[in-house]
């Protein structure tokens, strides 16, 4: 039994470790969240889009595509992120997983 719970803490504290890690090093995005209405995402994209450059979103840029809402709020939410360090949980959620994709990289 001392061996059992020895090693569930050990699995504890390294899951812990990694997780820490991985935000320590700043290996974190800010992105839209799935269950957040278009609506919502286009009303942030709008504000935030005023307030940081949007270049890499706009026709010819390079995470245009896929031209969708969600896909360009994430990045602009991600990228306000970047420069403001605001991650507005109403809409957007903390991924430990790179969202890039395609030719589209989040800094």
């Amino acid at each position: 039994m001392a061996n059992l719970t020895f090693s569930l803490c050990s699995l504890g504290f390294f899951f812990c470790f990694i997780m820490c890690s991985s935000y320590v090093h700043g290996k974190t995005w800010c992105v839209a969240q799935t269950q957040a209405p278009e609506p919502k995402l286009q009303e942030v994209l709008d504000y935030l889009c005023g307030r940081i450059n949007c270049g890499d979103i706009q026709p010819g840029g390079s995470c245009f595509d896929p031209d969708t809402v969600r896909n360009h709020a994430s990045y602009a939410i991600d990228m306000n992120f970047r420069t403001n360090g605001e991650c507005d949980g109403s809409y957007a959620v903390i991924a430990v997983t790179d969202p890039s994709y395609g030719a589209c990289g989040y800094p």
